[in-house]
């Protein structure tokens, strides 16, 4: 009754979000002409993104590989195409690809990136509609097209050189107008940093600068927790951020303008939190929507990083553990799904690990893809994709079956426990709880994790606890899944365990005495090549039988 309610008012609300939304766009049309275009662009801020030059080479000869799939032009704008997938046209319609084509630094990628700037100007500008004029996709627009103008304007007459800045300025009051109606979070952050970087690259008055850095500072109130991490609990987003976040800071430094008040010390508040995400291999863990992370972007974002440090044992409002010794690493999400618009994101992975040794990951969740389409994103977001215990199949936070509320968590896990304790011979463990199963099932789901100070044992505790007077109608039936990465080979070792094998040749032994411990086939969401295929470790117990397993961990050699 109560999710029902719930599903009404976040209906409810989100209509009128769109309907308002509507309203605004009109006002709009009605009012585009009266725009002032400016006759010139101040600074071309950097991008920090990685550059591949055969990327550049391809649209110089026709073809588009973006999000994983190729479209070959033939020498036609791209945007007279029938184009592969959704996640291609963002990529397409945000110009990030620009970047490639400025490494070229050649008049021919100048000019080819003026026609395709052009085409889109002739078939988009006016519109207003579809992916091209998403808020999201206009803020990244706004952002490339500010940082990769000497490419584009190269050499440009003095007519394209009007469009473009009359649609740069259009589009610069298309997102002042959607900001009070989009959602909080990445998105609306991206729009308030495009906005500031708007008002320091294109002349514009002190008045102006000033609401574009103090809605920027409101940002970084409302989204960047004090430990550093995001309302969305998405590690991944920390790093979205600096890219852009980094740039701006030097443009505004190298003007000599007053800089927001947050966003110094917004910026330190971010790397100690991106740190604490990051495991032995570089990479950053796969929680609520993380995907492949690129190490040299992470690396180019890591070496302006003025607080470095040992990463935090906790981060305690973003509500994440973080176990340590030797060479091993283990990050636990122990927190409940964030609230507001972070629930169409959120994964209902409450109480999973992921654990790293050495240069590999070995344990992990199956993460969110980069390129795939909304089943695969709804179905990286379920309990079963992540490395924890799923009780009768069904996820700890419940999902709206709606698209129109994009599958938002509409019954989230309510109340997590968590209890850190060191012993004397320096073992490093956590308690854990949630409450995602009580309220259907009757069950609270108990785990600890322990790791030794050598990082060599790792000693794991799930337990089913269920309430006292409560009856199911149906038998309950859990199962405890431990994602592995695809770099690592599985071998079974008997019914009890199964040897896990990086490809440098460090072992680990997993097993779980009196329980059968099966192999089974996965698949791994975050791969930076798309959705691949991986393996799996499974624990299947009936509750009626027993409702605690314990397992370990044990490094080989």
């Amino acid at each position: 009754m109560q999710s029902g309610r719930r599903f009404a008012s976040m209906y409810v609300r989100e209509a009128w979000r769109r309907a308002l939304r509507r309203v605004a766009l009109l006002r709009l049309k009605l009012f585009r002409h009266s725009i002032k275009v400016p006759e010139r662009l101040i600074v071309a801020p950097t991008d920090l993104r990685s550059i591949d030059p055969h990327v550049a080479d391809e649209i110089l000869n026709g073809r588009f590989l973006l999000a994983g799939r190729m479209l070959e032009t033939n020498e036609k704008s791209p945007f007279t195409f029938t184009l592969p997938s959704r996640s291609f046209a963002i990529r397409l319609h945000s110009f990030g690809w620009l970047r490639h084509m400025r490494a070229n630094k050649t008049e021919r990628s100048s000019a080819a990136a003026r026609a395709i700037v052009d085409s889109w100007l002739s078939i988009h500008a006016g519109r207003m509609e579809g992916i091209a004029w998403e808020t999201d996709v206009t803020a990244q627009r706004v952002i490339a097209w500010l940082s990769h103008s000497p490419v584009v304007l190269q050499n440009a007459d003095r007519g394209f050189y009007r469009r473009f800045m009359k649609s740069l300025a259009f589009q610069v009051r298309f997102l002042h107008r959607m900001a009070p109606f989009t959602l909080g979070g990445l998105e609306l952050f991206r729009l308030r940093i495009a906005l500031a970087m708007a008002s320091v690259a294109m002349p514009a008055r002190a008045s102006t600068l000033r609401r574009a850095a103090q809605a920027l500072d409101r940002q970084f109130d409302s989204q960047i927790l004090p430990d550093g991490g995001h309302v969305s609990r998405n590690p991944r987003v920390g790093l979205e951020l600096l890219l852009d976040l980094l740039p701006l800071r030097q443009t505004y430094v190298n003007l000599g303008h007053d800089l927001p008040q947050k966003l110094i010390s917004g910026i330190d508040r971010i790397y100690p939190a991106l740190r604490f995400f990051r495991h032995q291999d570089g990479d950053l863990a796969l929680f609520n929507g993380a995907t492949s992370t690129l190490a040299n972007e992470l690396m180019s974002v890591l070496r302006y990083d003025e607080t470095a440090g040992q990463p935090f044992k906790a981060l305690p409002h973003s509500r994440y553990q973080r176990l340590s010794g030797g060479k091993t690493v283990i990050i636990a999400d122990t927190g409940t799904p964030p609230s507001g618009g972070a629930l169409r994101t959120a994964h209902a992975g409450s109480l999973s690990f992921e654990m790293s040794s050495g240069r590999h990951r070995f344990i992990v969740n199956s993460g969110s893809p980069k390129f795939a389409g909304h089943r695969y994103v709804q179905m990286a977001r379920t309990t079963a994709a992540h490395s924890t215990v799923i009780l009768n199949d069904t996820s700890s936070s419940r999902f709206s079956p709606s698209p129109f509320l994009n599958h938002a968590i509409i019954e989230p896990v309510r109340t997590i426990t968590v209890e850190r304790a060191e012993t004397e011979d320096g073992r490093d463990g956590i308690k854990l709880s949630h409450d995602g199963y009580l309220r259907m099932f009757g069950v609270l789901h108990e785990r600890e994790l322990t790791l030794n100070a050598a990082g060599s044992i790792v000693t794991g505790r799930d337990r089913l606890v269920v309430r006292e007077g409560y009856e199911n109608d149906e038998p309950l039936k859990a199962v405890a899944r431990f994602h592995i990465h695809p770099s690592i080979v599985l071998h079974q070792s008997d019914g009890e365990s199964v040897l896990l094998t990086a490809p440098d040749g460090e072992s680990w032994l997993f097993s779980a005495p009196g329980n059968e411990v099966l192999i089974a086939e996965d698949i791994f969401f975050a791969d930076s090549s798309g959705i691949c295929g991986s393996d799996q470790i499974e624990i299947d117990f009936d509750l009626a039988e027993k409702t605690e397993i314990r397992w370990f961990l044990s490094r080989k050699g």
